[in-house]
């Protein structure tokens, strides 16, 4: 299954709208880690607006995972920068950095309310659910589409990284440098064959 090359949208201030109004809305609601920013770009950015593949995608958040800083900023710079250059990416750093700053200026001015709130509490639980579902559904997209594709070296890459990182608790980081020399060079040699 081949995928399609999107065409950029012109760069004129609906679009600006557009970006911003989107990039706010993911960073509203991506509660409970980098992961969760997966599904949300994929279902604006890929299947709504169709401004980039999945590939595309998946691509920009390995990249925002490997620099530092957050990963929904990293990824909303990315993307920012990819549809309209340096105005994209202010525009995008803006939307994605706004939601969680007025999050938190709402809560440290509650803050006695929120910490002794049974209810508040129990949001909170609820969200982290909801983000273990989203992590889980990420993971069960991709070991599906490495099936699909059968390709034996990813599917063996994302089974020895699980069981390194899950029961036998190998550096998190260390495993994703691991992974990524070992793309690294089947890429170079694939490349020279």
């Amino acid at each position: 299954m081949k995928e399609q090359r999107h065409e950029r949208p012109d760069k004129n201030l609906r679009f600006f709208w557009t970006l911003f109004k989107s990039t706010f809305m993911i960073s509203a609601f991506t509660i409970g880690g980098g992961f969760i920013i997966i599904p949300l770009l994929r279902a604006k950015y890929v299947d709504e607006y169709q401004w980039i593949t999945d590939k595309d995608a998946l691509d920009m958040v390995a990249i925002a995972q490997s620099m530092p800083g957050v990963v929904a900023v990293n990824s909303a710079v990315i993307l920012g920068y990819r549809m309209a250059g340096i105005a994209g990416t202010l525009i995008a750093l803006v939307a994605t950095v706004l939601p969680p700053l007025i999050t938190l200026t709402v809560i440290s001015y509650c803050y006695d309310y929120f910490v002794q709130s049974h209810v508040i509490r129990l949001i909170l639980r609820g969200m982290q659910c909801g983000a273990t579902a989203l992590i889980v559904n990420v993971g069960i997209d991709l070991l599906v589409k490495q099936i699909k594709k059968q390709l034996l070296l990813p599917l063996l890459i994302i089974l020895t990284t699980f069981i390194g990182s899950a029961f036998f608790n190998f550096n998190v980081m260390l495993l994703v440098i691991i992974d990524g020399l070992i793309g690294l060079l089947v890429l170079r040699a694939a490349k020279y064959n």
